[in-house]
């Protein structure tokens, strides 16, 4: 095993640069077509939806500094649960949620990879530029934890940049008549509650730090700082960036445009060179978000192995020499991000998923799991394990509200019930593999 590889600010860049990526830049037309194309709405979205991730994070942090145990979730569902559970999320987070989230996301850079190229943009095209980033960092990752870690601090730096300076550009030159405040006291329907929806893609991955807890210098102290600080600073940027953005180029044209919104604004500020500029910018952006996913998921089959929690776990459970994680278990989420990328490809190419993708559900659900740990914080708040009034029992509670307006917000999506049932059925059979795995014993 090698000694422990990441600092207190590559913690913080890991989680930034995971939840500020690609989701700001290509949620943000998603956002102004559920409200309506208003952007007082959109921020109200974005305040409700950060409830989840600022409460949500607080809350975990509570178990965090109490283990330095590799799994992250999974150990904090393993003490505070039972093995059950902690299975359950493991295998979750394994085969759904990193794998789906993973392939969005390297979606996502061969779209602006064509952008800055001038290329067709055919889905293929875009689905082939993915699959070859994720190649990439897969096999940069496993050839050197530290310079994953290296890069994820450039990239989250780097992709810092394009939202300060559109979002400030917009405060600065944009429009303000198109900042309706009237919008949120007349209100005609809470359809403008599915915008919830996307806004959790974008507020989405900050539990991914804590599969590196094991790895992570002084980890009671320093992740829990992580999960505290890295939230606040990404709801600032958020709005930042989406408030600036609306007014600099207008929502209607947000809406129209899509994800090429953001080529359009750069144009517009520092003309097609200085655009193309921010382009590549925005690309690393969306890269230190693929990164960091792929130093979590590589991670997992190798904490769920040392639990006996996988499938031929004595075969993966041993570190591969000179890394923190198994290079079959590696292999295992390369073949499954493999698998979700080819799923990712047919749904978009048939159009079933309008104004989505198969990410979304994948996230709601995650959120939803999340209470089972948010109530077992509050009930050792109840005890006085977790001392304090807002530690122990506030956080947990407003933690579980943010989770359940995620829930409300994607409730609206035609196949959630479909996606819902599907991932309940992950759950049952990494519950019943454990019950087989144990009465074995």
């Amino acid at each position: 095993m090698k000694k422990n590889e990441y600092g207190l600010f590559t913690t913080i860049g890991m989680i930034v640069g995971i939840v500020i990526g690609s989701g700001i830049f290509f949620r943000s037309d998603n956002i102004l077509i559920a409200t309506g194309g208003s952007i007082a709405l959109g921020v109200l979205v974005f305040c409700l939806s950060a409830i989840s991730i600022i409460f949500g994070s607080l809350t975990i942090s509570e178990l965090a500094s109490r283990t330095t145990k590799a799994g992250g979730i999974i150990a904090y569902a393993e003490d505070t649960c039972n093995k059950y559970v902690a299975c359950a999320f493991g295998w979750f987070h394994t085969f759904l949620y990193y794998p789906t989230l993973i392939c969005v996301v390297a979606w996502v850079v061969g779209i602006y990879m064509c952008l800055l190229f001038g290329l067709s943009g055919t889905l293929l095209l875009q689905i082939g530029i993915g699959s070859s980033v994720i190649c990439l960092l897969f096999v940069f990752n496993i050839l050197s934890a530290k310079l994953g870690g290296y890069f994820q601090n450039l990239a989250t730096v780097i992709k810092l940049i394009p939202l300060f300076i559109i979002g400030i550009a917009g405060f600065v030159a944009g429009d303000p008549t198109h900042l309706n405040v009237a919008d949120l006291t007349t209100m005609q329907s809470a359809g403008w509650i599915t915008a919830i929806a996307p806004v959790a893609f974008a507020f989405d991955g900050w539990i991914i730090a804590t599969t590196l807890g094991h790895e992570i210098k002084d980890a009671k102290k320093n992740l829990k700082i992580a999960l505290i600080f890295a939230p606040l600073f990404i709801l600032a940027i958020y709005l930042l960036y989406f408030v600036g953005i609306s007014l600099y180029i207008g929502p209607e044209a947000v809406m129209q445009l899509g994800d090429a919104h953001v080529d359009l604004a750069a144009q517009q500020l520092v003309g097609p060179w200085g655009a193309k500029i921010i382009l590549i910018f925005v690309i690393i952006s969306v890269l230190g978000t693929v990164n960091g996913l792929i130093m979590g998921i590589l991670r997992l089959p190798y904490s769920l192995a040392l639990r006996d929690m996988f499938p031929h776990s004595e075969k993966i459970k041993v570190a591969s020499k000179g890394l923190n994680f198994s290079l079959r278990g590696a292999l295992i989420a390369f073949s499954v991000c493999v698998f979700w990328m080819v799923i990712h490809y047919f749904s978009q190419a048939s159009g079933i998923l309008q104004n989505s993708d198969v990410s979304e559900i994948a996230i709601t659900i995650n959120y939803v799991l999340y209470i089972i740990l948010y109530l077992k914080v509050f009930k050792l708040g109840q005890t006085g394990e977790i001392k304090g009034f807002w530690r122990g029992k506030m956080n947990p509670i407003l933690a579980t509200c943010g989770s359940l307006m995620i829930l409300l917000g994607s409730i609206s999506n035609p196949y959630f019930f479909v996606y819902a049932g599907f991932s309940a059925l992950l759950l049952l059979s990494a519950m019943l593999f454990w019950h087989k795995k144990s009465t074995a014993k």
